[in-house]
């Protein structure tokens, strides 16, 4: 997979975390059928290598389908038996390392510009700044996008559909949004207000690169 493109592509990755699985199984289908395509269920979430299988068989094999809060090496390799095909991290850890020995392309969080040179080091495909509203929000990432001016970076944490529309006006490569976007569907909500957030994330990330400016 060419995590990369489909960022610069779909500009907008899920965050799917529930504490039911079938819930949250439910959640990813409809995310995709609404035509959201990066989605990433989280490990801390409840039986998350389940619902990537169960996923996975139900998407197909060449749908992207990613797994967050990976950590440890043993994260990152049971992921990938169980059939993400990206990886994303809180953090610069042993997870991007083995995830990348496995092939699989990362999503590293980052917060610091040291921690920046550490995942580009370890050779993340882009990096997720988190917890991007806590770090400064917009402003943050325009002062990183001075030194580091062709990083990919995408902002997790707190990103609502107006910060989603600024953040991607001031250089962001794509937004991560969790609870904004999912809200209680994947712990058994109602997965039509769902598609009614997913139109809204959707209209938002399809606008002129300098909306919102």
């Amino acid at each position: 997979m060419d995590l990369l493109t489909a960022l610069r592509t779909h500009r907008i990755v899920a965050i799917v975390r529930g504490a039911d699985a079938d819930a949250a199984l439910r959640t990813v289908l409809t995310l995709a059928e609404q035509g959201l395509a990066l989605i990433e269920v989280s490990l801390s979430g409840k039986d998350t290598l389940d619902v990537i299988r169960r996923a996975r068989a139900a998407l197909g094999p060449t749908a992207p389908l990613g797994a967050g809060t990976v950590l440890s090496a043993e994260d990152a390799q049971a992921v990938r038996d169980a059939g993400a095909d990206f990886v994303v991290t809180p953090a610069v850890c042993e997870g991007v390392t083995e995830a990348k020995r496995l092939g699989l392309p990362v999503l590293a969080g980052v917060m610091t510009p040291a921690d920046i040179v550490a995942a580009q080091r370890l050779g993340a495909d882009a990096y997720k700044i988190f917890p991007a509203e806590q770090a400064g929000g917009p402003g943050y990432l325009k002062a990183l996008r001075g030194p580091f001016p062709d990083a990919p970076f995408v902002p997790v944490g707190g990103v609502d559909a107006e910060l989603a529309r600024s953040y991607l006006a001031r250089g962001a490569t794509a937004v991560g949004v969790g609870s904004p976007l999912v809200g209680d569907a994947a712990d058994g909500g109602s997965l039509d207000a769902l598609r009614e957030r997913t139109r809204a994330f959707l209209d938002v990330v399809r606008l002129p690169a300098d909306a919102g400016r």
